[in-house]
């Protein structure tokens, strides 16, 4: 039988079952909306994994990049809601000064605890209790940014078994982010955004084969 070759985990590969993935988390920073837009404008209408975005804003944010990205958007882009389940087929944005968490029970927990790497929201703090929540069902990507946030989390999501991409240092806007990306881990994928967008089209449709 052939294995997929983007099934990384030893466990998976014992099993010989396919990964299924329920969620996608992406953190990113400066340059970050040019890369969004790549990835968010590639996916079609029908796309069902959810995704959950910390992008690096100021406190006084008033939203309207969110605005922009659904003006070409074939799925739903929206700021994430206290206590709001989380559903497929959208993709859900930190709201500005606010860290962005997931509950046990997949809904999003809005906090005001002091910054995380001088960020609020951080990428580190959704990451780390999305990698709880999801296990070994979550993605997480690493994009463009001027920090080394993201790093611990994107390492406990790889502990948690789940996949872990970077977008290519070399081909990003910043590079900082996902090289300190990849020297906290071995990434299952780096990858420019093109692919990285290609990749998650690929995992969607196989999770619904």
């Amino acid at each position: 039988m052939h294995i997929p070759s983007w099934i990384k985990r030893n466990e998976f590969l014992k099993k010989n079952i396919k990964m299924q993935y329920e969620a996608i988390a992406i953190g990113v920073s400066s340059g970050g909306l040019n890369a969004l837009k790549i990835i968010l404008f590639s996916l079609p209408a029908g796309f069902a994994i959810p995704i959950i975005i910390v992008q690096h804003v100021s406190a006084r944010s008033e939203g309207y990049w969110i605005e922009l990205l659904n003006e070409k958007s074939n799925i739903l882009i929206k700021e994430a809601d206290e206590k709001e389940k989380i559903e497929n087929g959208i993709a859900y944005v930190a709201a500005p000064n606010y860290h962005l968490m997931i509950e046990k029970d997949k809904t999003f927990s809005l906090t005001i605890e002091e910054r995380v790497n001088y960020a609020r929201p951080s990428i580190d703090v959704l990451f780390e209790s999305a990698a709880i929540c999801y296990k070994n069902k979550l993605i997480g990507i690493i994009l463009t940014g001027a920090n080394s946030d993201g790093s611990k989390g994107i390492k406990q999501i790889q502990e948690y078994g789940g996949l872990t991409i970077v977008q290519d240092p070399e081909k990003a806007e910043s590079s900082l982010m996902p090289e300190s990306a990849i020297s906290a881990i071995k990434p299952d994928h780096i990858l420019p955004l093109e692919e990285i967008a290609s990749l998650l089209i690929n995992l969607d449709k196989k999770n619904n084969n």
